[in-house]
């Protein structure tokens, strides 16, 4: 074999070594639990008061969120249920007042909404909350009552359900 031989013969095993090591299979698996849809809050931002709804979220399986074809069978366990829920929160603000909404945990941690949710507008904004309780305040609505969300330790994976875009 001779110079170009001994070369053609290396590419060839470089080649081949190249292609045993991508065809060792994705680190991802069709049968791995798919990750939690988020939870869905609605918020309505008054004059007098700011209106939340539900009051209570991952307290166990969403009612409204399960397709027909899933709700009577079990949902599988999550394996990491600890941690935070994934929560959209979908806001209407029908004051005459650009504001935001604060987001103020038992702990004392506050987060607020990124952009202000123009007067007489809708905005929506995503988190993710730990286990806990969180009183919801609408900033530069100086008459709006603050209202509370618990938020449980229900965490279910979205296994069962057809994904759709």
């Amino acid at each position: 074999m001779g110079r170009g031989g001994a070369r053609a013969a290396a590419i060839v095993a470089l080649v081949g070594t190249a292609a045993l090591l991508a065809g060792c299979g994705e680190s991802r698996h069709a049968n791995d639990q798919r990750p939690q849809v988020s939870t869905r809050v609605s918020v309505v931002i008054r004059p007098d008061q700011v209106v939340v709804q539900p009051l209570k979220i991952a307290m166990g399986p969403e009612k409204f969120q399960e397709i027909p074809q899933n709700e009577d069978h079990p949902e599988p366990p999550l394996k990491n249920s600890k941690g935070p829920l994934d929560v959209t929160f979908v806001a209407s603000n029908q004051t005459g007042t650009d504001s935001k909404l604060k987001i103020q945990g038992s702990a004392g941690s506050g987060l607020e909404s990124t952009e202000p949710i123009y007067a007489n507008s809708p905005g929506s904004f995503q988190f993710d909350l730990p286990t806990g309780s969180y009183t919801i305040t609408a900033v530069g609505v100086p008459d709006a009552k603050p209202v509370h969300l618990k938020v449980g330790t229900y965490r279910a994976p979205s296994q069962n359900d057809v994904l759709t875009t």
